[in-house]
């Protein structure tokens, strides 16, 4: 299983082969550090969990946790990820990808704010004409007659992104291991800055 940590830097575009052009995103990519392994006798369940990234203070618990591996900026378990020659403190880079690869990237999405039902859900809102007066982006009837309250689960007005969000079947177009960055075809989750998962398929 290949995995890594990285942080979303932003979009631009390449040419393929035909001189089409390809939207991609570019992601720095750090070594990670094995920081704990976690096995199903022990914890009950398969897992790897690594670092990247530096930052200057850390708690005592987590101090504590790392020892002496370092002071990691994020931390990220990945299920299922251990293998048989995963050791705390074995690093890797983006070198365990390479051109081709499927991969899916999962991460926070930009946040909206409270934002209506026509943007949050794609509500075509109310007719334009015929005395519909100041109702265009309203979400119409929320109740029935019985029971006299509105529903729980209605979709309204309300507050829209910062939600987890995966993308799958994205293909790696370059991998840059001297600057640490790895370009993906598409669109990923997030703003720049964002701290994307990236797994391979």
């Amino acid at each position: 299983m290949k995995y890594l940590l990285g942080e979303k830097l932003g979009m631009t575009q390449t040419y393929d082969e035909q001189g089409k052009v390809v939207p991609v995103t570019v992601i720095k990519a750090m070594p990670v550090t094995i920081t704990q392994i976690r096995t199903i006798e022990k914890d009950g369940y398969s897992a790897v969990q690594v670092g990247t990234g530096e930052r200057n203070k850390i708690n005592k618990p987590l101090a504590g946790h790392l020892k002496e591996a370092g002071k990691f900026k994020k931390l990220k378990e990945f299920r299922n990820g251990a293998e048989v020659d995963s050791v705390v403190g074995n690093k890797f880079d983006v070198s365990v990808f390479s051109i081709g690869d499927k991969v899916k990237i999962s991460g926070l999405t930009k946040g909206r704010g409270f934002q209506g039902a026509v943007k949050r859900y794609g509500f075509h809102g109310m007719p334009a004409s015929h005395g519909h007066h100041h109702v265009l982006r309203h979400v119409g009837s929320i109740g029935q007659r019985f029971p006299q309250h509105t529903l729980k689960g209605m979709r309204m007005a309300g507050r829209m992104g910062g939600e987890r969000v995966s993308v799958r079947g994205l293909k790696v177009i370059s991998v840059d291991q001297a600057n640490n960055l790895l370009a993906v075809r598409g669109a990923v989750p997030g703003r720049k800055g964002t701290w994307l998962e990236i797994i391979a398929l």
